[in-house]
């Protein structure tokens, strides 16, 4: 019995909204087959529904199409050749693996099967798809003859068992060749429409999640201010996981200077006020808030209008201080009464006592998670690309995460999922 198997063959997607595609990272495998042509309209089709788009070729893909022709469309270098010292050293396959939220491959010839079956990494396109850790949407296009051979279906059989790859096509028609059968490469809005599908799902999809991240400002004069030395790096990992589990996500974000936006809903803010206003409108429409930020604790009494000139006779002059607003336990205490309260989690950097302090906060503003993280420690903390934290729980219940940002984010939602699921929260 012949595949196409899960998302391939005669299944339509009708009525898919393709705003779910609008800023998501899309890596673009171009296998060598004519119908590498092809991809070039695809590109353009993933673009008009607002996704971002890189490339990678295999050797016999440049022999169809240039890759200056996917450069010039993209915007972005191509990637040909893993041996390529500049090439790797512009856009490597690791980084590029990790750039994607979801890899389509389209034309995914028989050759390109085999190889990633059999895991192998012997050009651009193949080690980047053996280092990418998530979704795969393969659109497969080649002769009938090879593609109804005995070996190309158990290779689609052993990819069709993994969760990882979905497929589309192909279609029934007129070859390149001059034969008519299966073979064809889907046409490109039916291989978007796919994409769009696999963006749409996940264990998060219809939940809106809210994260705080980054620093405030609270200033003395118009230039000087209180703060901190957060980079918002953790808050905007946090958020990408959740994203790319199907969440629509709300990132209300401290001045952390150009970061980058794609698939996410963010909020400009300074000061902790700001941060308030900003949480309190969004949090009764919210299932999951993951306040991140580091709020600034105090604020000058007085702000001057004008920079303050220093004056040796008020050159010890003591500065006034006043609290700014708790943001998490306002959140939390204006939740508190809903019928269907979101889950709070909060996050508490600390130099000492680490885990006596952060379960104090934990119980002292109700939360339901807290994550504690030690920054004094040089792999964790402000800065860093890496961190090592303690989620701990309501029951007292702790567990230990460490890894680059995006690991650790990764793992902190594998435990908010747990709790849902024991809390019976439904997700809309």
């Amino acid at each position: 019995m012949k595949l196409p198997p899960r998302g391939g063959g005669a299944k339509a997607f009708p009525g898919m909204d393709r705003n779910v595609l609008q800023g998501r990272r899309i890596g673009l495998g171009v296998g060598g087959g004519i119908a590498a042509y092809k991809a070039a309209e695809l590109l353009r089709a993933l673009q008009r529904s607002g996704a971002q788009v890189r490339v990678a070729m295999t050797p016999a893909a440049t022999e169809f199409v240039g890759p200056l022709t996917f450069q010039a469309l993209s915007g972005h270098p191509v990637l040909t050749d893993i041996l390529d010292a500049s090439q790797e050293a512009a856009f490597g396959h690791i980084e590029f693996a990790r750039w994607s939220e979801l890899f389509v491959v389209a034309p995914a010839t028989a050759d390109l099967l085999a190889r990633i079956v059999a895991g192998m990494g012997n050009d651009a396109l193949a080690a980047t798809l053996l280092a990418y850790r998530g979704r795969v949407l393969l659109a497969p296009a080649m002769n009938t003859a090879m593609w109804d051979n005995e070996a190309t279906q158990r290779n689609l059989s052993v990819l069709a068992k993994d969760a990882r790859y979905r497929f589309v096509g192909p279609g029934l028609g007129l070859l390149a060749c001059g034969e008519v059968g299966s073979g064809r490469l889907s046409e490109p809005d039916r291989i978007v429409e796919a994409a769009a599908e696999l963006l749409g799902e996940g264990p998060l999809a219809g939940t809106r999640v809210l994260v705080t991240a980054g620093p405030t400002r609270e200033f003395l004069d118009p230039v000087r201010f209180i703060s901190n030395p957060s980079t918002g790096k953790m808050g905007l990992a946090v958020a990408r996981a959740a994203r790319s589990r199907g969440a629509q996500v709300t990132v209300v974000l401290g001045p952390v200077g150009s970061v980058d936006r794609a698939g996410l809903e963010i909020v400009d803010v300074v000061s902790a006020e700001d941060m308030r206003d900003a949480v309190l409108a969004r949090i009764d429409h919210t299932d999951v808030l993951v306040a991140t930020a580091a709020v600034s604790d105090w604020r000058p009494a007085h702000r001057a209008d004008q920079k303050v000139k220093k004056d040796a006779a008020d050159a010890d002059a003591p500065l006034a201080l006043l609290r700014t607003p708790d943001v998490l336990a306002l959140a939390a205490e204006r939740v508190r009464g809903l019928a269907r309260r979101p889950l709070v989690i909060g996050f508490a950097a600390e130099t000492e006592n680490v885990l006596e302090n952060a379960t104090a906060k934990l119980l002292r503003k109700g939360l339901d998670l807290i994550v504690a993280n030690d920054v004094t420690r040089a792999d964790a903390g402000f800065g860093t690309d890496t961190n090592a934290v303690v989620i701990v729980d309501r029951a007292g219940g702790r567990f230990e995460l460490a890894g680059t940002k995006d690991e650790v984010a990764a793992g902190l939602w594998d435990r908010i999922a747990a709790l849902r699921s024991t809390a019976a929260l439904a997700v809309p």
